[in-house]
């Protein structure tokens, strides 16, 4: 079978449809998956798919590919990415999201979970030479059934989470698969709810869902400013992410939630380890070690972050994309619908949860930045810089993900995207002078392997 090797990204597989990615690149991974699920012992996974108008056609051929190898499909339906990790968590342990998460609306994916692990790199391109080569074993005996997993999850996550008092929101999903269940969650743990763009329609008519992007929050912020709601909350197009911004139109990032939420959690698992990828503030660090926990930096990458927090049983870890991991008091996976409940819960102690959020330290930082590099390119451009970055004290240089290098007053980060060819840079300082100082030093540095390299804006 011929296969654009493109779509294949280390985290999951992602194309365009119909260009590089179809029904028949869909039904080759169902098989290469359903044979890797039944060698590991595995004898059900479950499927989800979101809004996206590909999703349909994709799914049948999808579910035809995994019965063909034996196995029993649980068919879970239009459902957000952690609906599908939470029926791979209940049903079953192997599951299958189709998704093209926040990428434009012509695109589409597979988010992918084997025996209990989301699955990444190596195991990916296992399932592509299976793909390529046509050697899945097909058994016969596969079967399907259809799931409602919507009122368990609520159940679960109802039956969690306790606001002190009531709250009044506002909801943007962005016309994401979010919109068919989070304003109803919220509805059910108290929360008077302002909802926008609910309405699933994968021609996301209104903005994209991609709460990283500022542009994407106006909607949002207009809201706030005219009416009630004391917090704004934004989904991404899958369900896994989450934008706060707070009534006086403060984009709260995920590196300072998560000083929130390490105090939270660490109050009942004193000295936990939280895990953080390299994007993250320099201030975060502190806090954690401030809230009793030890703080531990570590790779971007969803499914990386996911696996160091199951080899050291992490309570709690997250990322600057917006991907935050619960595992006290839930799963361990990324869900921006419970992050928000669990948000809540702590702002809902507070008479005034926009002071709680802006009292959060914070940092003069450029948004993450990209240099565009040709295929291949930016694994090999960071190595040139890992082998010969010299940096004088007091600086501190870690290269666990491409060459992060902390002053006492900020950071810069040069590391190479795993999903598309380019660099992505991010810095960071305790002033505006640091900023541009570390801005201009790190430039520097990478002007002496890629003198034409240009910063843009992360498309994302």
């Amino acid at each position: 079978m011929q296969l654009s090797a493109s779509i294949f990204k280390a985290y999951d597989i992602r194309g365009v449809v119909p260009l590089s990615l179809d029904v028949e690149v869909a039904e080759a991974l169902g098989r290469a998956f359903g044979s890797a699920a039944r060698a590991a012992g595995q004898t059900a996974v479950a499927v989800g798919r979101d809004g996206r108008l590909s999703g349909p056609a994709l799914v049948d051929a999808l579910i035809d590919g995994l019965v063909a190898t034996g196995v029993e499909v649980i068919d879970i339906g239009a459902v957000t990415t952690p609906m599908l990790y939470f029926a791979a968590h209940t049903l079953c342990t192997s599951g299958i999201q189709v998704t093209g998460s926040h990428n434009p609306k012509d695109y589409n994916g597979f988010k992918m979970v084997l025996a209990g692990r989301a699955i990444y790199g190596d195991e990916i391109q296992g399932l592509r030479k299976t793909m390529e080569e046509g050697t899945a074993k097909l058994a016969p005996g596969g079967s399907v059934r259809k799931v409602d997993v919507t009122e368990a999850y609520v159940q679960r996550i109802v039956g969690d989470i306790k606001l002190a008092r009531p709250m009044k929101i506002v909801v943007d999903s962005g016309n994401g698969i979010a919109g068919a269940t989070a304003p109803a969650i919220f509805r059910a743990i108290g929360c008077d709810v302002v909802e926008l763009f609910s309405e699933v329609d994968g021609n996301f008519p209104n903005h994209h869902p991609d709460p990283s992007k500022p542009d994407n929050l106006r909607d949002l912020m207009a809201e706030l400013a005219k009416g009630q709601a004391e917090l704004g909350l934004a989904f991404d197009g899958d369900g896994d992410r989450l934008g706060i911004v707070t009534k006086d139109g403060q984009n709260i990032f995920p590196d300072r939630q998560m000083q929130l939420f390490a105090q939270d959690v660490l109050s009942r698992v004193p000295g936990g380890t939280i895990v953080y990828d390299v994007k993250c503030s320099q201030r975060l660090a502190p806090a954690i070690e401030a809230a009793g926990g030890t703080p531990m930096i570590y790779k971007t990458g969803h499914s990386l972050i996911k696996a160091k927090m199951k080899e050291i049983d992490s309570p709690l870890g997250g990322e600057m994309s917006g991907h935050i991991f619960f595992k006290e008091r839930w799963y361990g996976f990324d869900d921006g619908t419970y992050a928000g409940c669990r948000l809540l819960e702590i702002l809902s102690k507070h008479p005034d949860a926009n002071a709680v959020l802006n009292a959060l330290p914070t940092s003069f930082s450029t948004p993450e930045l990209n240099v565009a590099c040709a295929e291949g390119e930016p694994h090999a451009l960071v190595a040139q810089l890992v082998q010969n970055a010299r940096f004088d004290a007091p600086a501190q240089v870690s290269t666990i993900d491409g060459l992060r290098v902390d002053w006492p007053d900020g950071f810069g980060l040069i590391r190479a995207s795993n999903t598309t060819p380019v660099l992505v840079l991010r810095f960071e300082g305790q002033t505006e002078a640091a900023l541009q100082r570390i801005e201009t030093e790190m430039l520097a540095v990478l002007r002496t392997v890629k003198p034409d390299a240009t910063l843009a804006a992360a498309a994302h």
